[in-house]
């Protein structure tokens, strides 16, 4: 075996991807990457190599190629979209951000070479500049589950940990779900890694729960909590006879014991409450000694100092009593084990009300079917829904739900598909028309080919969606990790003071004084409940948006969905159907409307326009038979002639009317008047005379004009852009009532017009469905997509409405409001609870109201306020559209 000398990867010599000549030396590789960096600079990596050779290689450089010896990395970032024209400005870019030696963007493979200081850089900086560049870097993204994560100023040590891993573009850890999201570069960064970062905080890492079967996640939550629950009783039974001998002269009996065997009981206390420290509470430290390990301080810290001191300061005080002045050798196991049990408490009532808050998610998972009737070599075989393949022909029937998404190859029949896009009513499908995974088929019988199995259907997609978001940040809830991070050591620091105020000043037994109050401080001030403020009530309400149909991606996007003061509507397709209706059919002389209309659609039916298939569908839609023309000819710019029926019919706009010598009369001004109303007329004329007008539009959506209403009673500006004409446009926003008309707007201008309304000071959200929508998608502050149009707004998109409709854009800001209504009840909670919790606690009402908190009622407190922010959370799970429903 040989030594690749960039990564240090063993490699059989045969088995080398090529091989270098350097100072005397073969050098063997695993990888063409390795080599490249090798032949960029031979000379550090034979040093680096000699070193391998000696086995004094550290930990982690065979993935990083990085040796203390040699100051500067390389790093190989894959940047989506790279091209030759940006590569001066990416280059510019991560060449500002200190510590960077050197850039190169190789624009032909798509990836930028940088080599910098890890001392002073990170990836996770390299990753900002590109993006602030508006490049985003590709790589993996995994969740990794974390076992027993309960402690809030864990969580940015964690965060910056696995943010300072050479590799890793970004990471994300969520109290709430109890996982930490991190996206990374395989090449750089292995999973054992990522999992070392966790286990050195003292934690578990395990797969990720939400990556499990429903069944299997709840399988596990109950596990958790009963594992807690037990941990509680056993503490709170060990706990009433320590009681019992904490107060002996509250106790009959025992007020009656000499001093000789009361000393014996307190050493039994002692006894027993070891296994309550190291069993019921030994999470607290270890917690404790592994943010030690890495001089910082946390919840753990916390809860293990008070109640070990308590503990140790009994112990002594029993054993040795003439080294404490006289009526200050009094034990406090009760402190341990009570303090220990009720934390535990709380924490297993948290992990009940969390189950709840991940409801939405189980919902939307439990609507998939279980098993699948598959057709192979002409059989029907019902099998688990896991196992179907992609191409498989599936057998539907009446009441079954659809297993996986497809397209149906023959039979028709209604789908209820109300679970994913909230519409009540079925729809329709035949030969041709897709199906989705977990919808019901009510009435008909299908069989439709699989086309999206496992993880890539809709439903699952849409679960994963929810998920990521879930366990992303809003801003606001970094600014509560950041306050976590700092509470925990400017706790400790109160408590050194109390236990020094109390001890020079305090009354007699000042000693005792000072411990309790000190032990109190640390144990009150957990700062858990500021922790759990935010990430409990956006898992809620990211759930409680799924359910209406509202996929939210991030945090981020949930936050500022509540800021919004402008809403931008693209029309076609958004405001409008985006699908050209017939609406009006206006006649002249004797002619009858459904005859006129018949013979126009026969004629219409030869042609391709698709003003001439919405004719056509008119004219189905009113059951009318069409025959075949005999002549047919098309003047582009004009219109059609066609010969049917014995008839000579010309149908066009008035320059053909005027080509053929046609009088139109009063239907000139019927024409105007359509037109006004945003649609599009064509003159019919029969044997050489005025016939009628045949209008076509795209139609306004039955509930726009409603929504519209509702984003105006919410104290929001309405502004439509289009690209169609002003003429038009204004007709469709005096249909709807939008405040602002942006018309004759080009698709690549559409961004720009959004850039302008942000530069008047507005947060501004964009919707729209279609490919050129994109860009001012990307451009809003908030993107809204609607889920009926194309993947690529939907992609650039920050908000997905699974329903064509917009009331799901005043739905979706509702639920934003609402949510971010209470993350801010949850905040002020905590803080007012610390604000007020700490001065109590520290005895600072004791001179003037006699006031003293007991560790006990200061343990209850803090595991109260815990579940209190959980609760506070749960209430979003009541949410329901006011606004949008009226």
């Amino acid at each position: 075996m040989v030594k690749d000398p960039v990564c240090g990867m063993e490699i059989e010599p045969e088995a080398a991807a090529a091989t270098r000549e350097h100072m005397g030396q073969t050098f063997y590789f695993c990888s063409p990457n390795c080599v490249a960096q090798f032949d960029a600079d031979p000379h550090r990596y034979a040093q680096a190599a000699l070193t391998a050779a000696e086995g004094v290689l550290p930990a982690g450089s065979a993935t990083t190629g990085f040796n203390p010896a040699l100051p500067f990395v390389s790093v190989n970032l894959p940047v989506l979209g790279l091209k030759q024209e940006h590569a001066a400005g990416v280059e510019a870019a991560v060449r500002g951000v200190p510590g960077v030696r050197s850039v190169h963007a190789a624009t032909g493979t798509g990836i930028v070479a940088v080599e910098y200081d890890p001392q002073r850089a990170t990836t996770v900086a390299l990753t900002a500049a590109l993006k602030s560049a508006g490049f985003r870097v590709g790589g993996a993204q995994t969740r990794i589950g974390i076992d027993n994560l309960r402690c809030a100023s864990c969580v940015g040590f964690i965060e910056d940990d696995l943010r300072a891993t050479p590799g890793v573009l970004s990471a994300s850890v969520n109290v709430g779900t109890q996982e930490a999201t991190v996206a990374y570069l395989p090449q750089q960064t292995t999973l054992a890694q990522l999992h070392s970062v966790i286990q050195d905080w003292g934690y578990q890492a395990r797969p990720a729960a939400s990556e499990e079967p429903v069944d299997k996640q709840e399988a596990e939550h109950d596990r958790e909590y009963r594992s807690l629950y037990r941990k509680f009783l056993f503490a709170a039974v060990i706990s009433l006879p320590v009681l019992l001998t904490a107060y002996p002269q509250y106790v009959p009996f025992v007020r009656d014991w000499s001093m000789a065997t009361l000393r014996l009981a307190w050493l039994g206390a002692a006894l027993l409450t070891l296994p309550v420290l190291f069993w019921s509470g030994g999470h607290f430290f270890t917690g404790a000694w592994a943010a030690l390990k890495h001089r910082a301080a946390n919840m753990n810290t916390l809860i293990a100092l008070g109640t070990g001191a308590a503990w140790l300061y009994s112990t002594v005080a029993i054993s040795f009593p003439r080294l404490f002045p006289e009526g200050t050798a009094e034990p406090f196991y009760d402190v341990a084990a009570v303090v220990i049990a009720l934390v535990v408490l709380g924490q297993a009532l948290e992990l009940r009300a969390k189950g709840r808050t991940s409801e939405a998610i189980k919902k939307l998972m439990g609507l998939q079917a279980k098993t699948a009737r598959v057709i192979r070599d002409g059989q029907e075989l019902d099998i688990p829904v896991e196992e179907v393949l992609v191409g498989d022909v599936v057998q539907m029937r009446p009441g079954e739900k659809v297993p996986v998404d497809g397209v149906i190859l023959e039979g028709s029949s209604a789908v209820d598909e109300s679970m994913l896009t909230g519409e009540s009513l079925p729809v329709s499908k035949q030969a041709g028309d897709e199906v989705i995974g977990a919808t019901l088929n009510k009435t008909g019988a299908f069989k439709f080919r699989t086309t999206k199995v496992g993880k890539d259907t809709t439903l699952a997609q849409i679960v994963k969606m929810v998920q990521d978001a879930q366990n992303s940040k809003a801003p606001i809830a970094r600014l509560a990790d950041t306050i976590s991070g700092y509470f925990v050591p400017v706790v400790m620091i109160l408590a050194v003071l109390t236990f020094v105020a109390w001890f020079n000043f305090g009354p007699q037994p000042q000693l005792v004084y000072a411990l309790v109050t000190s032990v109190t401080v640390l144990i009150i001030a957990c700062p858990c409940a500021l922790g759990l403020a935010t990430p409990m009530s956006l898992m809620v309400g990211i759930g409680k948006g799924a359910e209406y149909g509202i996929l939210i991606r991030s945090g981020e996007a949930l936050q500022t969905a509540q800021a919004i003061k402008t809403v931008v509507l693209d029309k076609t397709g958004t405001i409008t159907k985006g699908k050209p209706e017939l609406t009006d059919v206006v006649v002249a002389g004797a002619w009858a409307a459904d005859d006129l209309l018949r013979l126009v659609a026969a004629i219409e039916r030869s042609s391709e326009h698709p003003l001439a298939e919405a004719i056509v569908e008119g004219a189905k839609a009113r059951n009318l038979t069409l025959t075949e023309p005999t002549a047919f000819e098309a003047v582009p710019g004009y219109g059609v002639l066609a010969t049917i029926e014995g008839h000579k019919l010309a149908i066009g706009n008035l320059k053909l009317m005027q080509r053929e010598g046609i009088a139109l009369g009063g239907l000139e001004s019927q024409a105007a008047e359509l037109a006004d109303h945003g649609k599009t007329p064509m003159y019919v004329a029969v044997d050489d005379l005025a016939a009628g007008i045949v209008a076509v539009a795209d139609t306004v959506k039955a509930d726009s004009a409603e929504a519209i209403v509702a984003l105006h009673r919410m104290g929001m500006e309405v502004v439509m852009i289009t690209g169609d004409n002003r003429r038009t446009a204004e007709a469709i926003a005096k249909q709807v009532g939008v405040d602002r008309v942006l018309a004759e707007v080009l698709p690549e201008d559409k961004a720009h017009n959004v850039h302008l309304l942000q530069a008047e000071g507005k947060k501004v959200a964009m919707v729209g469905d279609g490919i050129n929508d994109a860009p001012a998608l990307a451009q809003a502050d908030v993107g809204l997509a609607i889920g009926t149009g194309t993947d690529v707004a939907i992609e650039a998109s920050d908000i997905t409405l699974i329903k064509g409709s917009l009331r799901g854009v005043v739905t979706a800001i509702e639920v934003s409001r609402a949510t971010m209504r209470n993350i801010k009840q949850n905040l002020i909670g905590a803080f007012i609870y610390n604000v007020l919790g700490l001065p109590v606690a520290m005895g600072l009402l004791c001179p003037f109201f006699g006031i003293l908190l007991s560790p006990l009622l200061a343990g209850a407190a803090m595991a109260f306020s815990s579940v209190t922010v959980v609760g506070n959370a749960n209430r979003l799970r009541g949410f329901k559209p006011r606004v949008s429903a009226r």
